[in-house]
């Protein structure tokens, strides 16, 4: 596969170059995945939604407009609305078995601390799960995508000042559920 820079990708795929577009899609595909992944908590739906994502992109990229925003925003967007039409479809909530999810800890640490580590991750990835949708996403794009709030409002359908309103009341919510038991970031002092 030829390389590429994103911007000549984007502009040969919205012309039609197929080899552009599978650029872009190879650049991507892990992200978006590890999005609907996060948000569906089933490695096979997650794969059927990520597909989905990308055709639907791949029909669609002749009407893509550049708002200033990165390509990626465009496809989290797309991502959203296939997740939010599953989980309307379905009108469930799947989970993420706790056994599923990775912990990472170093080899010189104690078993204990470990343990310990591994219970607050358990803990604090339920009250998580319990949260309404668009505040697990929320969470999922600022802290596992690490997106900046402007992006996040786009994939979103917010401004960046209803996301970092949002934000603060999600981080309230879970500071009260919590209370001392778990360090949770810090609010900053203008919400955001």
């Amino acid at each position: 596969m030829p390389e590429f820079s994103e911007e000549t990708a984007l502009k040969e795929a919205i012309q039609g170059d197929r080899e552009a577009f599978g650029w872009l899609y190879e650049r991507y595909i892990n992200q978006i995945y590890a999005y609907v992944y996060y948000r569906t908590g089933n490695a096979h739906d997650a794969e059927d939604l990520t597909e989905r994502v990308f055709l639907r992109a791949m029909r669609h990229i002749v009407n893509y407009h550049d708002r200033g925003l990165p390509f990626s925003s465009w496809l989290y967007r797309i991502a959203h609305n296939l997740v939010a039409n599953w989980h309307r479809d379905n009108s469930r909530r799947q989970e993420i078995p706790l056994e599923e999810v990775t912990i990472i800890h170093s080899r010189s640490e104690h078993p204990e601390a470990s343990l310990l580590r591994a219970e607050e991750q358990d803990y604090l990835l339920r009250l998580i799960r319990d949260l309404p949708p668009e505040r697990q996403q929320l969470l999922i794009l600022k802290f596992v995508e690490r997106m900046p709030n402007a992006e996040i409002g786009a994939i979103m359908g917010r401004t960046e000042g209803a996301v970092k309103s949002l934000y603060h009341r999600t981080l309230l919510s879970l500071r009260e559920e919590v209370g001392d038991e778990l360090v949770l970031p810090e609010l900053p002092e203008d919400g955001g």
